[in-house]
């Protein structure tokens, strides 16, 4: 990377070949599990510290074909200086576990720029989308998601909101309410990102706090998936799951048959 004429360059364990595999494994064991990325791969520990303190192994997930069944939901975090972002979700409802499996991130781009690429991701996919896609464009004079409402992505009819409290009061749209989420899901298991999705990681790496407030710099496909999680009640599947009793059921009723031939 390079910073006003300066390169900087990151070197991690591996590298260190004087070392042999075995001891490598026992210096990697020797350092707490929230320090190791920085220790063995040079990752920076920016401010007061990384916003999600988990490893990078924890999350990750190699990439797999999701079943038809699986509720999917997109979420986006609108921008133009800073890029527009967005993420695909896929729910296994049944270990209640949430995959990121797609990404896009864009700068300086219209509604139509982005939409288009958003489309091939399925035109059934609902989208979450911030508060401030009420903001009305400066140009159209329409609020920004109904400008992608008009290209054709099924936007939800509100902005994201955290579910409905137990007294029945609106859950709001709070960042550390959705920060903690992530963060509990995390280390938890029940969050995990497709290994290929590296802009995402990147991103991961680098959200960080200080003293003691998020920086909100290049966080937008950390905005995204937090938004898409907000709202993942209103996620749907495309087909309708499999009932496995009644194909047993329908598979015993055939032997039987078969066998009183």
């Amino acid at each position: 990377m390079a910073i006003q004429g300066r390169i900087v360059i990151t070197a991690t364990i591996d590298d260190a070949e004087h070392f042999t595999p075995e001891q490598r494994e026992q210096i990697i064991a020797s350092y707490p599990a929230h320090e190791r990325e920085a220790r063995t791969k040079g990752i920076p520990v920016l401010g007061s510290g990384r916003v999600f303190p988990v490893t990078e192994e924890t999350i990750k997930a190699d990439p797999f074909p999701i079943p038809d069944w699986w509720p999917q939901l997109g979420g986006m975090d609108f921008g133009w200086d800073h890029p527009f972002a967005a993420v695909k979700l896929a729910w296994d409802r049944d270990s209640d576990v949430v995959y990121v499996t797609n990404i896009y991130r864009q700068r300086e781009a219209t509604p139509l720029i982005h939409a288009a690429a958003l489309k091939p991701w399925g035109k059934e996919l609902v989208w979450a989308w911030p508060h401030d896609g009420l903001q009305h464009d400066k140009g159209s004079g329409k609020p920004l998601a109904q400008q992608y409402r008009e290209q054709g992505l099924q936007m939800h009819f509100e902005h994201a909101k955290h579910p409905v409290n137990a007294d029945g009061s609106d859950g709001g749209y709070g960042l550390e309410a959705g920060i903690s989420m992530m963060l509990e899901r995390m280390q938890q298991g029940r969050l995990k990102v497709f290994a290929n999705l590296g802009e995402w990681f990147e991103e991961f790496r680098m959200y960080h706090r200080k003293d003691g407030l998020i920086v909100k710099e290049r966080d937008d496909l950390m905005s995204a998936t937090r938004i898409a999680l907000m709202m993942l009640r209103i996620a749907k599947g495309k087909a309708q799951a499999p009932n496995m009793d009644r194909y047993a059921k329908k598979r015993g009723k055939d032997e039987d048959s078969w066998m009183t031939a």
